[in-house]
């Protein structure tokens, strides 16, 4: 089934996988504004690679060859990392915090009060998703051309 086959109307699934991408982005940066989550170097990673996603969508409007297609992908890729590494460091916080707390605690009363913590665990998740969004978004899409491995 091609593309133009998935076609609901005039609006295709592509183009509402990048609605809800560039949506999603752009609702998690006013969100991680608010909270002021850039107060130190590892709380500015999600916001830049936020940034860097909505560039490249910006300039794929405008360029329209794989290059930018690829760079996108890759940023994906980071993102879905990042995220990864974001619920370890929110989990890891509540940890210590936890065991600083109650030095006694251990087994699963201690994994449920970090999970329960101050910093939401799994808020990270939402770069994880993003980024599958826009890889969703990159599949076998038209502008990579036929030269270009596909993911299976």
């Amino acid at each position: 089934m091609t593309d133009a086959n998935r076609r609901i109307g005039k609006f295709s699934l592509r183009q509402g996988l990048l609605l809800i991408f560039i949506l999603g982005s752009a609702g998690l940066v006013a969100e991680l504004l608010l909270l002021e989550h850039f107060k130190e170097w590892r709380q500015q990673v999600p916001l830049a690679l936020l940034g860097l996603g909505l560039i490249l969508q910006a300039v794929h409007l405008v360029y329209k060859g794989p290059v930018v297609l690829r760079l996108f992908r890759l940023a994906m890729l980071a993102f879905v990392l990042v995220g990864i590494v974001g619920v370890w460091i929110h989990f890891d916080a509540n940890l210590d915090f936890e065991l600083e707390m109650y030095s006694k605690l251990s087994g699963w009363d201690l994994i449920s009060r970090s999970a329960h913590g101050a910093l939401p665990v799994l808020a990270p998740g939402a770069l994880i998703q993003l980024g599958l969004i826009g890889f969703l978004y990159t599949y076998r899409h038209p502008g990579l051309g036929a030269g270009q491995p596909e993911m299976e």
